[in-house]
């Protein structure tokens, strides 16, 4: 009977044990530098909301923070990476929540479901995007611009990578007003950009974050935006909305998530984190300079985001007609 009450004993002492372990995890975590995957180049628009993580992360965890830059196929590459990680809390993935959740599971044909293999961290910014132009083409409104399109159609290109949120922004354009012109794919908004500079491409679509510098240089020609108002930087410039190209807004929220399965004890330390140093000072600084707007959620309020906003996206695909084989 005691070599009974023993093993009991033994085997209840294990159990609290394994129950007490994430919450004893939480309390070391973290022991050692993190990792966040950017499934896209650096110098792109998820590439500059993953160095806000890394910096809030960073002072508010004290480890430091790798950053790698995965880049390929839609941003899928990077993903699978991560869902294939360990659930420890020390690989994250920063994404563009309606291509991870919303485009790329129904663009690709992926050996996971970025709904059952992800959790929700912690949103992180919204990106407002701007399509912009060449300086050399002899236009200067989005009006302009259409009939010049419409008059040299299949003449002129434009870049982005496949299936995020830019790439659909333009798709609907050419659809909303009949226009021919061609897209040419990238791996990422840096070497895009490259391109528009450079004259390879004559017109993009992309988030405030990453074009404004070229803007406020002259380089490139702003004709329209996103969101629901105009912007203060650009207060001459109308939104696809207001200029009758678009139905809503079509912004990109950027946010953080880690592998199914990682305690939640490490989720909301992680959360904490990262909304902290969001309200910091120093990020705040950061965000100002961008030009673009902290998003502070709960891992359950950024789920319920996902939730909503994946299957609109969904449809977005349908209309658009978009293939990776393009």
């Amino acid at each position: 009977m005691t070599g009974i009450r023993v093993a009991l004993h033994t085997v209840m002492v294990i159990a609290f044990g394994f129950a007490m372990a994430p919450e004893a995890l939480a309390q070391t975590y973290p022991e050692r530098p993190l990792k966040l995957v950017v499934p896209f180049p650096a110098g792109g628009a998820t590439d500059t909301a993953g160095r806000l993580v890394a910096q809030a992360l960073t002072a508010k965890l004290g480890q430091t923070v790798i950053i790698e830059n995965q880049g390929g196929a839609g941003g899928t590459i990077g993903a699978r990476q991560v869902a294939q990680a360990a659930p420890d809390g020390y690989t994250l993935l920063m994404v563009a929540a309606t291509n991870t959740f919303g485009t790329a599971r129904l663009l690709y044909k992926l050996d996971f479901d970025p709904m059952k293999v992800f959790v929700p961290v912690a949103t992180v910014v919204v990106d407002k995007n701007v399509m912009v132009i060449a300086p050399s083409l002899p236009v200067k409104t989005v009006q302009e611009f259409v009939q010049f399109a419409k008059a040299n159609p299949g003449k002129l290109n434009y870049g982005s990578a496949i299936g995020i949120a830019p790439h659909f922004v333009a798709e609907l354009f050419k659809i909303k007003t009949g226009t021919n012109i061609v897209h040419v794919p990238y791996r990422g908004g840096a070497p895009m950009i490259t391109d528009l500079l450079g004259g390879q491409i004559q017109m993009t679509v992309n988030g405030k974050s990453v074009l404004m510098p070229h803007i406020q240089a002259g380089k490139m020609r702003p004709i329209a935006v996103t969101g629901a108002q105009r912007w203060p930087e650009l207060p001459d410039v109308p939104t696809l909305h207001e200029a009758g190209y678009l139905d809503a807004a079509y912004d990109t929220l950027f946010g953080v998530v880690v592998p199914a399965g990682t305690p939640s004890a490490i989720i909301d330390r992680l959360n904490a984190a990262i909304s902290d140093g969001l309200k910091s000072p120093e990020i705040k600084a950061s965000l100002d300079k961008l030009g673009i707007e902290p998003k502070i959620t709960t891992p359950k309020e950024f789920a319920a985001l996902v939730a909503e906003e994946a299957p609109r996206w969904a449809e977005i695909v349908r209309v658009t007609g978009i293939k990776i084989a393009e």
